[in-house]
């Protein structure tokens, strides 16, 4: 489990999973039931290689874009996921990787940042902490059954690009984006042409002025 530098627990991140179908946070209490979700035409399996592109999501007050500028390093583990979707997207990450970070549950949820995964996926420990909100029994060190990768701020952008404003393209240029056809996965794959879309959308007003 990560802490600060003091060796204080951190803030927890509270991206969504689903869980038997209804939306939990990520850093919610220990997961109940299998945690699997309906499969999906989607092509939602991530190419292992470097190169590629994520979308990660994180409620801003439990963890926000904020936390991870002042940590060490602005580096944190991606820790608490408990859905196996999202577990096997993560586990497909290489290092040099690249994810919007991006905020939900909160006032403006959008895309607010990226990060660079520098840290492939290893155990999550948090899943064997006893008494602790993310313990599973199921899993152990010798068997671990969870996963997470560190993740590492590249930049804030220079404004957050909302929902609304994506879900404006979502029959257009971001038609087949995750966000909207898994919207409750909390760690998605993008492709190259929607990663390229969605960054040319900072320098645009969410009019659409220049």
């Amino acid at each position: 489990m990560a802490a600060t530098r003091s060796g204080a627990q951190p803030k927890r991140k509270r991206p969504e999973v689903v869980q038997n179908g209804k939306s939990e946070t990520r850093r919610g209490h220990t997961a109940k039931g299998n945690g699997k979700i309906s499969a999906s035409p989607l092509a939602i399996k991530a190419e292992p290689s470097n190169g590629a592109y994520y979308l990660m999501k994180s409620e801003p007050d439990s963890f926000s874009i904020s936390d991870l500028e002042n940590r060490k390093n602005q580096t944190e583990p991606w820790d608490g996921v408990r859905n196996h979707l999202a577990k096997k997207i993560m586990q497909g990450m290489r290092a040099g990787d690249k994810a919007f970070f991006y905020q939900s549950n909160c006032k403006e949820p959008g895309v607010i940042g990226i990060m660079e995964v520098v840290r492939e996926a290893y155990p999550d420990h948090s899943a064997w902490e006893v008494g602790g909100k993310y313990y599973d029994p199921r899993s152990t060190p010798e068997e671990p059954r969870w996963f997470m990768v560190d993740c590492k701020l590249v930049r804030r952008l220079s404004r957050v690009i909302g929902l609304q404003e994506l879900k404006q393209y979502k029959d257009g240029d971001l038609s087949g984006m995750a966000l909207f056809k898994q919207s409750r996965l909390s760690v998605q794959p993008v492709k190259k042409e929607e990663w390229d879309f969605v960054l040319s959308l900072e320098s645009k007003d969410p009019e659409g002025e220049t």
